[in-house]
C-alpha cells in the first residue's frame, strides 16, 4: 500500500505538466496584452489619477484575463478530480470575475454590485456542488449552520469577503499575486498532509499560473491584477478553504482563517478605521497598511530607487507578511485553538506596526 502511494504521488507530479502549460499559457497572454497595449489601452488602461494610484505609466488593468485563461488551459487538461475541481471553481467564478471585469472596462460597477456578484458567485459554487459551511468550530454559529439557507447565506458572505479583502489589498507590484500564492501553497500542503492530493494539486495549479502573471506584474508593473483578477483569485482562494474543511474534518476552519490572515486583517481594520474616521467604507484612500509603509519608510530609505522600484519592493514586503499564515497554519491546521491564537497574534502584531506607522509610537490604544 505504501508503494502504491508512492507510485501514485510521484504519477501526480510528472502529470503535472499542466501547471506550467497554464503558466505559459498566462504568460503568454499577458504578454500579448502588454505589447498590444496602444490597440486596446483607451478601454483597458488604468489612469495614474485617484486617491490610491501610486504607478506613473498608464498600465493595463485587465491582467485577470491571462489568469483565468491559465486556470481554464489547466483545467481542461487535468484529469479526473483535479479538472473537476478547477471546472467546478472557473464556473462558479464567474459572476465575481465579469463584474470585476466590466469595472475595469468601464469604471461604472460599483462596490455594492461587485460585492453581491460574489455572494452570487458562492451561491452558484453550492449549488454546483452541494457544499457550504456546516461547522465553523463556533458554539451556536454551529447550530445555525445545520439550516440550509443561513448556511449557504454564511458561505457565500465569507467568500465575498476574502474576495473583497484580496481587491483591497491588490495596490503595489506584486502584492496581491504574491499573497494569493502564499495563501495557496500553504492550503496545498495542508491539503497533501491530511491525504487529499486533488485538492492540492488543484490549488497548486491556480498558484503557479498566477506564477506567470506575477513575472508581468512584479517589479516592472508592466499588466495590473484588476478588480477581474482579484475577485476571481480571491473567489478561488475561499472556495478552495472551504472544500478543504469540508473534505477533511480534521482541518479546523480557523486553519483557514489563518491562511487568509493578512488580507482579512486588512479588509477589517480598513472598516474600522473608516468608521472611526466616519468616511464610508467603500470610498478608497491612501491609509492601507501597504500605503503608509511606502510613503513613511519605503520612499525614505530606497529614495534613489524609481517609483517603480519603491511600489515593487513595498509589495514584496507586504506580500511576504502572508508567510506568517502560509507557515502557521502548517503545523496548527489540526488545532482550533492554536490557529485562533495564531491569528490573533498577528493580528496585534499588524496594529503595533500600523500604529507605529502613523503615530510613531508603539501603542496599543487609539
Amino acid at each position: 500500500m505504501v508503494d502504491s502511494n508512492k507510485k501514485d504521488g510521484r504519477l501526480m507530479m510528472l502529470t503535472s505538466a499542466y501547471w506550467w502549460g497554464g503558466f505559459v499559457v498566462c504568460l503568454l497572454v499577458g504578454l500579448v496584452l502588454v505589447l498590444t497595449q496602444r490597440w486596446h489601452g483607451a478601454l483597458t488602461t488604468d489612469d495614474t489619477d485617484g486617491v490610491q494610484k501610486f504607478h506613473v505609466n498608464q498600465t493595463p488593468r485587465v491582467g485577470g484575463i491571462p489568469v483565468v485563461m491559465g486556470v481554464a488551459f489547466a483545467a481542461w487538461y487535468a484529469d479526473g478530480a483535479v479538472g473537476l475541481l478547477l471546472q467546478t471553481a472557473l464556473m462558479a467564478s464567474l459572476p465575481a470575475f465579469v463584474f470585476g471585469l466590466a469595472e475595469d472596462l468601464t469604471g461604472r460597477v460599483g462596490v455594492v454590485v461587485r460585492l453581491l456578484a460574489t455572494m452570487a458567485s458562492g451561491v452558484l459554487a453550492w449549488w454546483l456542488t452541494g457544499i457550504s459551511l456546516t461547522d465553523v468550530d463556533v458554539w451556536g454559529l454551529n447550530q445555525l449552520l445545520t439550516i440550509t439557507f443561513v448556511s449557504v447565506l454564511f458561505t457565500a458572505f465569507a467568500i465575498a469577503g476574502v474576495a473583497n479583502a484580496i481587491n483591497i489589498v491588490d495596490g503595489m507590484n506584486g502584492l496581491a499575486s504574491l499573497t494569493v500564492m502564499l495563501c495557496l501553497t500553504g492550503l496545498g500542503v495542508i491539503a497533501w498532509l491530511v491525504g487529499d492530493p486533488s485538492l492540492a494539486m488543484a490549488v497548486w495549479t491556480v498558484a503557479v499560473v498566477v506564477l506567470g502573471f506575477f513575472v508581468l506584474n512584479w517589479p516592472w508593473g508592466k499588466l495590473f491584477l484588476g478588480d477581474g483578477g482579484a475577485y476571481f483569485l480571491g473567489f478561488f482562494v475561499a472556495w478552495a478553504a472551504v472544500l478543504l474543511t469540508h473534505r477533511n474534518p480534521q482541518v479546523s476552519p480557523f486553519a483557514a482563517v489563518l491562511l487568509c490572515i493578512h488580507p482579512i486583517t486588512e479588509v477589517l481594520f480598513s472598516v474600522y478605521r473608516r468608521r472611526v474616521r466616519h468616511a464610508h467604507p467603500g470610498l478608497p484612500d491612501r491609509l492601507h497598511f501597504h500605503s503608509l509603509l511606502k510613503r513613511r519608510y519605503v520612499a525614505r530609505f530606497f529614495s534613489h530607487y524609481t517609483l517603480t522600484q519603491r511600489n515593487s519592493i513595498t509589495g514584496f514586503l507586504v506580500g511576504s507578511m502572508s508567510l506568517w499564515g502560509a507557515v502557521w497554519a502548517c503545523f496548527v491546521y489540526d488545532s482550533a485553538w492554536a490557529a485562533l491564537l495564531a491569528s490573533l497574534a498577528y493580528v496585534l502584531l499588524y496594529v503595533l506596526l500600523y500604529v507605529r506607522m502613523t503615530r510613531h509610537k508603539w501603542l496599543f490604544w487609539f
